[in-house]
């Protein structure tokens, strides 16, 4: 029976890791798109439009 807390505690441990997780991935890839933007709005303004 001592295992069966241990299996519970496990799980509880690696749902709450992929919802951390989910949320710190989808904000990372949310700033690198903005990075990635900005950088190519500047590249076009510098080549094409100073």
């Amino acid at each position: 029976m001592e295992n069966i807390g241990v299996y519970i505690f496990i799980l509880v441990a690696v749902i709450v890791a992929f919802l951390i997780i989910k949320k710190v991935t989808t904000c990372l890839i949310r700033s690198i798109v903005l990075i990635v933007l900005a950088a190519v709005l500047g590249y076009i303004y510098w080549m094409y439009l100073r």
